[in-house]
């Protein structure tokens, strides 16, 4: 069987096909990237001319009115060739998925942002994390403050890990008010304006082509009428539902591209490394053969899992943020773990960065810590299963 999501057909075949092409494309380019960690403005333009950056913009606005399971594929077809392409167009699916069925994003600029990206290359990412706070998954106040003025908001803050910084033109702002009675929440803020400047901060282990830099915000003033979804803080604690579910899987769905593609190596080398002292292609020895089976069960598993649970998601079944964050951990263990076997049996091979494997190594790992945290979800069921 294949344990790719290719095998589940989805309802929009044409839409794979575009992928697959574009995936060829960004798959040659993702080693330089990875070297030099630069971004990779051309694959967006690529995928603004084939329509896919509007993927989950609703139908009447001019998109493909996706749903996650679909979009799962995508990113998991894109998340193959390149983790970091696929992450950051990650980020811009979640929010048109969360502006067409969220009733608390404004009608007016929901509309706006669609009809921006049908026509070009108009990303947003949701900016969340903060120097001190780390993640608020975790709890606490942001550091952002905006401020009510006759002006507009004046917003001040530093936002770190913001995926997609070179290329995003509007950022949704996670910050607190000053306001005598605090409220937290959403501030849709256009990028370039005056007082905001990117630092060019990303320098990590893996998906080192995201562009996930830090950036600043000094005294920035936007117009009243962009506050997305701003609460009392106690009104936080059930999380966005559409939000925190297809994040969750759309990540698994990218980590487990990765799973895949060094597995695709990994069948290739096998093949033709013939050691000397063998006298035959590894593909030969049991133990590789065992080892391989294995790596194809763990695959076999996420795609099920990706698979029923984005689609369940579009049925409108009733799912929990818990189960949800589960399901990105099983996943990406897998992940990781499939990789961990392909290097047990390349050795020296797979570690040297003329073979693409110790790049899938390094870009998968940041599954682990990618939120949902694999600490979080294991405690949160566990007080769950315990009733505290």
């Amino acid at each position: 069987m294949d344990a790719s999501l290719g095998i589940f057909p989805g309802i929009f075949p044409g839409i794979f096909d575009k992928a697959n092409r574009l995936a060829a494309e960004f798959a040659e380019r993702a080693a330089l990237h990875d070297r030099d960690a630069s971004f990779p403005f051309e694959n967006f333009d690529r995928l603004s001319e084939a329509g896919l950056l509007a993927l989950t913009v609703p139908a009447a606005l001019g998109g493909s009115g996706a749903g996650a399971r679909d979009t799962a594929r995508v990113l998991n077809i894109l998340g193959k060739a390149d983790p970091s392409t696929a992450l950051v167009l990650s980020m811009h699916y979640i929010q048109h998925l969360v502006m067409a069925r969220s009733s608390r994003w404004p009608g007016r600029l929901a509309r706006r942002l669609a009809r921006e990206t049908v026509a070009g290359v108009a990303m947003i990412n949701v900016l969340r994390v903060e120097p001190d706070l780390g993640s608020p998954a975790r709890g606490g106040l942001p550091a952002t403050i905006a401020r009510r003025t006759d002006q507009g908001w004046r917003l001040s803050g530093r936002k770190i890990y913001s995926t997609g910084a070179p290329i995003l033109k509007w950022y949704a702002v996670w910050a607190r008010t000053d306001e005598a009675e605090i409220r937290i929440g959403l501030f849709l803020v256009p990028a370039g304006l005056p007082g905001t400047r990117i630092v060019e901060t990303w320098d990590h282990l893996g998906l080192r082509a995201s562009g996930s830099h830090d950036i600043v915000f000094d005294d920035v003033v936007f117009p009243l009428d962009h506050e997305i979804d701003v609460r009392k803080p106690d009104d936080w604690r059930v999380p966005d539902f559409t939000q925190a579910t297809v994040h969750a899987i759309f990540v698994a769905s990218i980590y487990d591209g990765v799973a895949q593609a060094a597995r695709d190596w990994l069948v290739g080398f096998l093949k033709t490394r013939v050691p000397s002292n063998l006298g035959a292609p590894l593909a030969t020895l049991p133990r590789a053969q065992e080892i391989l089976g294995g790596i194809e069960a763990r695959l076999a598993v996420n795609a099920r899992l990706i698979d029923s649970f984005a689609g369940d998601f579009d049925d409108g079944i009733l799912l929990s943020a818990s189960e949800s964050n589960i399901v990105k951990l099983t996943v990406t263990d897998n992940a990781v773990a499939i990789v961990e076997d392909a290097l047990s049996l390349a050795g020296n091979h797979g570690l040297t960065r003329a073979n693409p494997l110790e790049r899938h190594y390094r870009d998968v790992l940041c599954g682990r810590v990618h939120t949902p945290q694999d600490d979080a979800t294991r405690v949160n069921a566990g007080r769950l299963a315990l009733g505290v």
